[in-house]
């Protein structure tokens, strides 16, 4: 019987993003793909280092061991390499002792059509194109800032952070007030507050959160999620109201009304926040990692 990973919490993930791979990446941009390859090859048992995506898959891959008769992650490595210029990669995921089995590797081909196939929930990389070929998918994806500095060996609760507008919902409001401006856009969600939002890219990923969340002791989950909107009063109601119809857990919310987001999700302690514009998530990568999720092409 094949392996049936729609019944897992399954994140894909670039080896750019899991980890840190700038000094090979500069080698192929710089040099080209010869010597790359060759540096590869003679660096094939140097273990590389954490990057920004390797604190939130190794706490997530801890979660199967709150459930080892019933797993709930999977990963998956999805990368353009060839499995040739592979084997550091495996040999760094060993390592680490990150219990990651599975890999797509396309030597240089779109990632996106294999998305669908391994059923991914949320696609991590270090690549604009690769991400926004996830997006228009429908897949929910999120361009991950490179900033290993922020690693962290372990972590005992993974805390998630998301945007409003544009992340967890439709663009739908969001364009409203960049096209008419505040006024408009309170108007618009005052008049609207008990029509529910319409989801967005990572409002399926929040829900299989939620519903993983449901199924631990109160007070004793290993994931914590938080909401952190520039919205606030009277733009807040549409979003409660929403959450709420979803039947879906936020642990945190901030309504900040144009608060900086960085103090607070340093605060939140988030080990990843998904936004759509680099206003907030500028800032916030100095203190937390973070994921840029792009607009779907129309």
């Amino acid at each position: 019987m094949a392996y049936d990973l729609t019944k897992f919490l399954v994140i894909g993930i670039s080896s750019r993003a899991l980890f840190d791979l700038s000094l090979e990446d500069n080698i192929f941009m710089n040099e080209g793909l010869e010597p790359y390859i060759a540096y590869q090859h003679e660096h094939e048992d140097d273990v590389l280092k954490p990057g920004s995506g390797f604190p939130l898959v190794r706490a997530l891959l801890r979660l199967n061991e709150l459930f080892p008769d019933d797993r709930k992650t999977e990963v998956i490595i999805m990368s353009r390499n060839t499995a040739d210029t592979s084997m550091r990669i495996f040999n760094s995921i060993a390592h680490y002792g990150l219990d990651i089995t599975r890999a797509a590797l396309t030597g240089g081909a779109s990632l996106a059509p294999y998305l669908k196939a391994f059923d991914i929930d949320l696609f991590l990389s270090a690549s604009e194109e690769d991400v926004q070929a996830a997006i228009d998918a429908n897949v929910a994806a999120g361009f991950i800032y490179t900033h290993p500095e922020l690693y962290e060996s372990d972590i005992d609760q993974i805390r998630v952070a998301f945007d409003g507008d544009a992340v967890l919902f439709s663009d739908e409001s969001e364009l409203i007030y960049k096209n008419e401006g505040l006024d408009a856009f309170l108007k618009h969600e005052k008049d609207n507050a008990r029509k529910m939002l319409p989801e967005g890219p990572f409002a399926k990923l929040l829900k299989t959160i939620s519903y993983l969340q449901h199924h631990i002791e109160a007070g004793k989950s290993p994931i914590r999620t938080a909401l952190v909107t520039a919205r606030n009063s009277p733009a807040h109601e549409r979003v409660i109201r929403t959450l709420r119809e979803w039947h879906v857990r936020i642990d945190e919310a901030f309504f900040l009304g144009g608060v900086s987001k960085a103090e607070v999700l340093q605060a939140f302690g988030a080990h990843i926040f998904f936004d759509d514009q680099d206003v907030h998530l500028g800032p916030a990568s100095q203190h937390v990692p973070v994921a840029r999720v792009p607009y779907k092409k129309q």
